[in-house]
């Protein structure tokens, strides 16, 4: 069987999502899987060069996932005469200079988001890539998800008849790092080190409305610091000067009713660590990372508020259970995988650096909405015009 090993210069693969979901989850797995198939039957075979700034991390990781190709010298990996592939999972305050150098060496860009610190640095990096001619992707993982699959299913499927409203609820406590360890770094709650749930999360906000449900056409977002001060992963004290919490409301494309609250302050009684009701004239949907459950209005109980008598219904088995209907593999290695293709074959891969920008305006104007404290539109981008 013909084989095309394509070079990928992996850059942060020493942090947590880098190093777990992007190689462990993705490029490993669809290496020890035997490649994928490209469309004449080619079996495409990733071969990662790691890159980052710690040596004696980038040497484990390898010797761990029996790699070969590592280095903290960027410039040396894009020179590798194989590499066509350049992705990004650092912070985010290095990136635009990463990607720069990528496009310089004219190499085919996939990276993680937010794609730069601020919207002015993103548009001009989309313009960049898009002029360069480039392939170029941006990471949209959940997208990709089992529970969003369905959703998405149920959406394209005409089920809810109008869609009046989408509810999310994302997040869990987050420990501050005295007394039991953080599951975050430390550098999430430092706004001089672009940390804040409102950067991090805003960003998904916006391609899971935008693409599943309709254009964010206005936001109101309320932010908050709860907890004032957390500790690093020395159990040194720090000030968190960035939000753990924001709470979103956004107007969509036919004037659908988004709530989306985000919070590492918060202790999870809920099925999933994210979920989303959305409520339509025929019918709601409620979908989580994996599991999506429908009740048609046919279907719908005629509750009686009764506060002086306890409920006797349960509510959660009135809902039907959304069959899978395929198999699901991991998010990341989905699009991985479409990435791969549309580098070899030309395959559609709609999410690009323009998306990613998108992403980072829904971010600065929700930050701009909770000082200013108000709603803000959300304008469409002189690049979207050019397009």
């Amino acid at each position: 069987m013909n084989e095309r090993r394509i070079g990928i210069v992996m850059n942060g693969v020493t942090g947590r999502m880098g190093l777990r979901q992007h190689l462990e989850r993705s490029i490993v797995a669809i290496r020890e899987q035997g490649g994928i198939p490209a469309a004449d039957g080619t079996m495409i075979i990733p071969e990662p060069i790691l890159v980052g700034r710690n040596e004696l991390k980038l040497r484990r990781i390898a010797e761990q996932y029996e790699l070969t190709r590592w280095t903290t010298d960027l410039s040396e990996a894009l020179a590798e005469p194989d590499v066509e592939i350049y992705f990004d999972s650092q912070l985010t305050q290095l990136r635009e200079k990463g990607v720069r150098a990528a496009v310089e060496a004219g190499k085919a860009i996939y990276c993680e988001k937010p794609i730069a610190e601020g919207l002015e640095a993103a548009v001009d990096l989309a313009r960049l890539v898009r002029d360069s001619g480039l392939k170029n992707g941006v990471v949209q993982d959940k997208l990709s998800l089992p529970g969003l699959r369905k959703l998405k299913r149920l959406v394209d499927g005409g089920f809810f008849g109008k869609i009046l409203s989408v509810r999310g609820e994302f997040g869990y406590w987050v420990f501050e790092g005295d007394w039991q360890e953080a599951q975050r770094p430390s550098w999430n709650y430092k706004q001089e080190e672009g940390g804040g749930i409102i950067v991090d999360m805003f960003c998904h906000w916006r391609y899971v409305l935008d693409q599943i449900f309709g254009s964010v056409k206005t936001v109101y977002c309320q932010g908050a610091t709860h907890i004032a001060t957390r500790y690093d992963e020395q159990r040194k004290g720090y000030p968190a000067t960035a939000d753990d919490a924001a709470y979103g409301v956004f107007e969509l494309e036919g004037g659908i009713v988004a709530q989306m609250n985000s919070s590492w302050a918060t202790r999870v009684f809920r099925d999933e660590l994210v979920e989303f009701q959305v409520d339509g004239t025929e019918g709601s949907a409620v979908a989580g990372l994996r599991r999506c459950r429908a009740q048609h209005r046919s279907a719908t109980p005629k509750p009686v508020w009764n506060p002086d008598l306890p409920a006797t219904e349960n509510f959660r088995e009135q809902w039907a259970e959304v069959p899978d209907n395929e198999v699901f593999d991991n998010g990341f290695k989905v699009q991985w995988e479409m990435f791969l293709r549309h580098v070899v074959d030309d395959a559609p891969f709609t999410w690009d650096f323009v998306e990613g920008a998108k992403g980072v305006q829904l971010a600065e104007l929700g930050l701009q909405s909770w000082r200013e404290g108000r709603k803000l539109e959300v304008p469409r981008l002189d690049i979207e015009a050019q397009l």
